[in-house]
């Protein structure tokens, strides 16, 4: 038997401590690894190697991350998982609202990025798209339209049963408040963050062991929502 290749990881960053250490984390997870130091090289060789997924930096000497990400969706539906030293939150929503698929602030775990790599990885290339999952003692079944709770059906409204399928479309990824109002509620919502809330509210009070420290409906603090199947 043939076996498999190995994903092909490109790295986009300045910081050449940044890539060694990458490099190492990388390899030992089973990855190729390709680098770049700007942005400029990193679109040529995303275009050259077509790249499994991408590691971006976003304070490049060339270009802003956020204008690499929105160039890349232009050609390019790889996962980008951006990795900063920014914490800011509005640095994060532009990157996101640009196409990016995640996001880790430095210093970082090497544990941490190789989960979200593998998740962000298993999305893109999915040995079969599950019509049901499961977290914790929820199960959902997307094709039946049915969520259980230890083997219970739990009722849930119209908008807490939207909100809980996109986080599960998208598990494991940031949905951030702005892309979350203009799915559920429409574009001219964006702003209305109280509605989301509320529904987020509920849907932890049905669904998690304890609404008040959520184990899988995750918040990321004024950004958005994260579904965590483990």
């Amino acid at each position: 038997m043939t076996p498999s290749p190995q994903p092909m990881i490109l790295v986009i960053d300045d910081e050449v401590q940044i890539r060694r250490l990458l490099r190492l984390a990388l390899e030992g997870g089973g990855y190729r690894v390709v680098e770049a130091d700007t942005g400029q090289r990193g679109l040529s060789e995303a275009a050259a190697g077509q790249p499994d997924g991408i590691i971006l930096d976003l304070g490049l000497p060339d270009l802003e991350g956020t204008a690499v990400v929105a160039r890349l969706r232009e050609w390019s539906q790889a996962p980008v998982l951006i990795l900063t030293v920014r914490d800011g939150e509005e640095d994060k929503i532009a990157a996101l609202d640009a196409g990016a698929d995640d996001f880790l602030t430095k210093p970082f775990s090497s544990r941490e990025l190789l989960a979200r790599l593998r998740a962000l990885l298993r999305r893109v290339h999915p040995a079969a798209e599950p019509t049901i999952v499961t977290f914790g003692e929820v199960s959902l079944d997307l094709a039946a339209r049915v969520v259980r709770r230890a083997g219970a059906e739990v009722k849930l409204t119209t908008k807490e049963y939207s909100l809980l399928r996109l986080l599960a479309q998208h598990r494991g990824r940031v949905i951030t408040h702005r892309q979350i109002l203009r799915e559920l509620w429409g574009p001219h919502a964006e702003e209305s963050t109280s509605y989301l809330r509320v529904q987020m509210t509920h849907l932890r009070k049905k669904l998690e062991a304890d609404p008040q420290h959520p184990r899988h409906l995750k918040t990321e603090s004024g950004i958005g929502y994260r579904l965590v199947e483990n």
